[in-house]
């Protein structure tokens, strides 16, 4: 009896001798840097001129990590966003790197093939040290990917240079579906991963502001404006 007593005063007592074991703390998902972009990783930029990685409609860099390429990538969507890595502009025959977004509030980084305009799942992923998060009605992820691998036609050498095709869109029970665009951005040339530039490209709202054409009527139209002045 008194082996008994000894033993529930032990549980119930504030007894820190013996604490019990607590999970390791979760390290948090490490904003993007853009002071970098230019200097020790490329980027890209797409949305209103002056975005951030949190901002832009969509946002991609990259950087050498010895025998590895990190990328990082955002968009302003809750389903998932991608880079394809393309011999020419158009989709088709794209290896591609997607981040999704599921319904259990994971992001999880897959590997696609663009055949045709179907992209299609490879369980071969080059992928690893991901990490995702979904905030703020956006997906954002990083990873890493080897410079070279072993020649297939569905994983693409980085130390090459490519097209890098760039999409977003929704997700349905994590699956992912059609871009959200009709005509998603590519870079202009091909990218060097050897190669560090911080591009900007301006969203469809900011295009028509800024075309030749425009800045031609802007300034016509007000020289009219002054010649009218009295």
């Amino acid at each position: 009896f008194l082996i008994l007593a000894f033993y529930l005063v032990m549980i119930h007592s504030d007894y820190t001798g013996y604490p019990f074991p607590t999970a390791p703390p979760v390290d948090p998902f490490a904003k993007i840097r853009v002071d970098d972009c230019g200097k020790t990783k490329g980027c890209f930029r797409y949305g209103k001129p002056g975005c951030n990685a949190e901002t832009c409609d969509y946002f991609l860099s990259y950087r050498r990590i010895g025998a590895d390429v990190e990328f990082e990538l955002s968009a302003d969507t809750d389903g998932w966003v991608a880079v394809g890595f393309s011999s020419d502009k158009k989709m088709g025959g794209d290896d591609v790197m997607a981040c999704v977004h599921d319904d259990n509030g994971r992001v999880r980084i897959q590997h696609f093939y663009n055949v045709g305009q179907w992209a299609k799942e490879i369980q071969r992923n080059p992928a690893r040290d991901e990490e995702g998060v979904f905030e703020n009605n956006r997906v954002t992820c990083r990873f890493k990917r080897p410079v070279y691998v072993p020649r297939e036609e569905t994983i693409v050498d980085l130390h090459l240079s490519w097209y890098y095709l760039f999409a977003w869109g929704p997700a349905i029970q994590g699956s992912i579906t059609r871009h959200d665009i009709d005509s998603p951005p590519v870079s202009e040339r091909v990218v060097s991963i050897y190669k560090y530039e911080d591009i900007f490209m301006p969203s469809a709202a900011y295009q028509t502001f800024s075309s030749p054409f425009c800045l031609l009527l802007i300034v016509a139209l007000t020289f009219y404006l002054l010649m009218g002045t009295p």
